[in-house]
Order: structure tokens, then C-alpha cells, then sequence
């Protein structure tokens, strides 16, 4: 199993370098090779059961995060162009409420697209310090919106 994640880490290397010279050949070789042994993949099995369930929640966890940074660069657009709107920037605790480290990390990466907010520390709590433009109105929208993406990511990784 191991095999083909060296493969896949490796052949995404190259595309991503678009340089098959040989020397680079080697060196992706050798990082793909140092990624696996670093992560150590788990195998783990696939319920086929849940697949259309959890794709459709993968689904609607990627229209969530588009609509997040949409409404979100809406109001960072509204403080650029009048910039006498009260603003209050600081700092805000989320939990993230998620049992994986994968998922704790895509709530945090899916906060920090949205423009104006950005996760700059995680605990070991799986708690997220969150810096936003406007804590007035964020960490009601940051809490209510966590909520959705636990509940969604509970359902894509259970």
C-alpha cells in the first residue's frame, strides 16, 4: 500500500514541477519516499455504504465554504470602500468540536479562506484562535458556521 502513495506523491511532484530531468526525477523520488515514512499510511477500509452519503456531504461542505468566502469578501469589500464603518479586529476562540486532526484542519483552512479571518494557532484542545476583522459580528458567524462544517465533517469521516 505503501508503493502507491510513494507513486502518487511522486507523479504529483512532477506535475507540479513540470521538470523531468533527471536529477529532479531523483529528488522527487527520494521526498515522496520521506513523506511516506514520515506519515506512515494506515490502511484503512472503505464502507461503500456510506460513500453516496459522504460524498453528498463533501458536497455540500465545498457549497459551505464557497458561501462563506463569498459573504465574507462582500463585507471585507463593504470596510474597504467605506472605511468609517466601526470595526472591532481581535482575536476569537472556535472550538472546532472535531474528533480527527483532519478535520480540525479543514475547518481551520475553510476559516482562513474566508477573507478577514485567518486561524493563527490551534491548541491541543482542537481549539482555534482565529483573527477577524470584526469580532462583533464574526464570532457569531464563525460559531454558527463551525457548527455546520462539524456536522458536515462528521458525516464525510466517520
Amino acid at each position: 500500500m505503501a508503493y502507491w502513495m510513494i507513486l502518487g506523491l511522486w507523479l504529483l511532484y512532477l506535475a507540479l514541477t513540470s521538470n523531468l530531468e533527471p536529477g529532479n526525477l531523483v529528488i522527487g523520488l527520494m521526498l515522496a519516499t520521506a513523506l511516506t515514512l514520515l506519515l506512515r499510511p494506515q490502511p484503512a477500509r472503505l464502507d461503500w455504504r456510506r460513500a453516496p452519503m459522504a460524498l453528498l456531504a463533501l458536497g455540500r461542505y465545498a457549497a459551505v465554504v464557497i458561501r462563506d468566502a463569498w459573504r465574507s469578501g462582500i463585507g471585507v469589500a463593504r470596510i474597504l470602500i467605506n472605511p468609517e464603518l466601526p470595526i472591532a479586529p481581535g482575536i476569537i476562540a472556535v472550538p472546532s468540536g472535531c474528533t480527527s486532526e483532519l478535520a480540525t484542519a479543514l475547518s481551520a483552512h475553510a476559516i482562513t479562506l474566508a477573507p478577514g479571518e485567518m486561524v493563527i494557532a490551534i491548541d491541543r484542545d482542537g481549539v482555534m484562535y482565529t483573527h477577524a476583522l470584526d469580532t462583533a459580528h464574526s464570532a457569531e458567524f464563525i460559531a454558527q458556521t463551525q457548527a455546520l462544517r462539524r456536522h458536515l465533517l462528521s458525516k464525510i469521516f466517520r
